[in-house]
């Protein structure tokens, strides 16, 4: 009672809701609000308020490292929100993430001045791979602004601290999610204290980022947490792409899916407690955080689970999911930046190479498969091809076939992102041109701060007067679906392409799925 009291005296003395005018102003101001964990007190900037390092559940650390998300405790006076909580737990290279913490458990909310309250929410999932990450290093101000959003940017934890799987452990592989639907409950309870519709809730995501929220669209857990959903190159069939071992200079074309049984996942636990030298999950729960770190990117996310009862790609197809409007869409160049990675690591992709790699992941498919990707004497036309096979295999095609099932039973709708022109966050090390590769669009819709989207010293992004456009332009389809649940074209099979024109494509042709959708080596379901 005590809070409730503080908190409307908050409200009536320095009157936080949204006012009904705005102006810029020259420099930040503080700015009040209401949680219902206690007041937080922001910045007020521009023509938005910003409150960062929220916490939305209690530090995940002692006895609570590999625990479902527990409640933060109240407080009384307003809390600064002013700078952004610590990254989840996670390296960058070999040592861990400067900064980075267990302690975590924090989101970053963004909400216009102007107009009138009740304005739909959006909340960000980002990517990373579930093992870096954070929704700290982007800034949704520009989408705020033109949409009349509150965007709201989470951390959830990632790699060994948000998925490992050990017998015993209640909701082992699923910690990260369970993060996510805390994160969106906190959403319910608190968004119209922000001028935020608690109704109109969509959720969005990229790369792992769209892959969980495919997960959540099939978790009973998730049940009436948000409205809409939006996957960026991340979907519920989404393979994992291929990747080089540069100890030995292999290139491994895998076609594994993102999530696997608890039954498969708890040994990789119980060899890693053992290289650990631990027998339990209590020793385990001892260790300091940067004994865990180097086995970052050995834990997946684990299906048979109170969290993922299934597997969410057999879960779509039998219709098991939530009922919710669903924008769905890639990239068109993804796999160029894995394919960057591949030949940074392991030096040109000859002809030999190439037609040895085919062989060894598609068997007797090879021949079929190199007749439509085939290859050449040159190692720089190879690298493009490899780029193109895995963009349509891994990305492109899963996420058509996730769309057309999800539009079977709800409203789903396609796009794609196909500025060749792009800018990329991350620095090319190869002659392998960029294109409109992954996580390239995301610099169209947030402004992406240092360090994003996933890793550390990466260099900010810059649009051109024309990106702009396009970005704006992509900004106002994300929002209008989520004020409306339409983005401004049909439902699917049709494609709306975002590149040097905005027009509808052939996705299923440009990427070839007809091929991919028939190969039986091509995929493991």
């Amino acid at each position: 009672m005590r809070i409730r009291a503080l908190a409307l005296t908050l409200l009536v003395a320095c009157a936080v809701a949204v006012p009904a005018t705005a102006h810029a102003s020259p420099s930040p101001e503080p700015v009040l609000a209401l949680t219902t964990s206690g007041p937080v007190s922001g910045l007020r900037e521009g023509l938005v308020n910003e409150f960062r390092g929220i916490p939305y559940a209690a530090p995940p650390v002692g006895e609570l490292r590999w625990r479902a998300p527990r409640p933060v405790r109240p407080w009384l006076l307003p809390r600064s929100a002013t700078a952004y909580a610590s990254p989840c737990a996670q390296r960058a290279g070999e040592q861990q993430l400067a900064g980075s913490s267990e302690d975590c458990l924090y989101l970053n909310v963004t909400t216009p001045r102007s107009g009138p309250s009740r304005k739909p929410v959006m909340v960000w999932i980002h990517g990373g791979g579930n093992f870096q990450g954070a929704g700290s290093t982007y800034d949704p101000r520009r989408m705020a602004e033109r949409g009349d959003v509150v965007v709201v940017t989470i951390n959830y934890r990632v790699g060994a601290f948000g998925f490992l799987s050990h017998p015993g452990l209640e909701g082992s592989g699923t910690f990260g999610l369970q993060d996510q639907q805390a994160a969106l409950r906190w959403v319910r309870r608190n968004a119209a204290l922000f001028g935020g519709d608690s109704r109109n809730v969509t959720v969005f995501g990229e790369s792992a980022g769209g892959v969980d929220i495919c997960g959540q669209l099939t978790s009973p857990a998730s049940n009436g947490l948000f409205d809409k959903a939006i996957l960026q190159s991340g979907s519920c069939l989404t393979r994992v792409p291929t990747f080089a071992t540069p100890q030995d200079g292999a290139v491994h074309l895998v076609k594994d899916d993102f999530w696997a049984p608890l039954s498969a996942r708890e040994p990789v636990g119980v060899r890693v407690a053992e290289e650990l030298g631990c027998g339990t999950v209590s020793c385990l729960r001892l260790l300091p955080t940067a004994k865990l770190l180097p086995y970052d990117s050995s834990f997946g996310i684990a299906t048979g689970t109170p969290t993922l009862p299934r597997d969410p790609g057999s879960a779509l197809r039998a219709g098991a999911f939530h009922r919710v409007p669903v924008l769905s869409g890639n990239t068109r160049d993804e796999a160029r930046l894995t394919t960057m990675f591949v030949e940074a690591l392991t030096g040109p992709i000859t002809r030999e190479r190439y037609a040895q790699l085919l062989l060894d992941t598609f068997g007797a498919d090879a021949p079929a498969i190199e007749r439509r990707y085939p290859a050449d004497d040159s190692a720089a036309k190879n690298a493009l091809t490899l780029a193109s096979l895995d963009t349509d295999r891994v990305f492109a095609c899963a996420q058509q076939e996730t769309t057309r099932l999800l539009a079977r039973r709800t409203a789903a709708y396609g796009f794609e992102f196909a500025d060749r022109t792009a800018p990329t966050f991350s620095p090319f090390f190869t002659e392998l041109p960029p294109g409109a590769s992954h996580a390239s669009e995301l610099a169209y819709l947030f402004k992406l701060l240092d360090g994003a989207p996933y890793g550390p010293n990466l260099k900010h992004v810059e649009l051109t007067a024309a990106q702009r456009r396009l970005g704006d332009a992509m900004i106002d389809a994300w929002t209008r679906f989520a004020h409306t649940g339409r983005p401004g074209w049909p439902k699917a099979p049709y494609v709306q392409a975002f590149g040097q024109r905005i027009e509808p494509i052939d996705a299923t042709r440009v990427h070839k799925c007809d091929l991919w959708d028939h190969t039986p080596s091509a995929v493991v379901r």
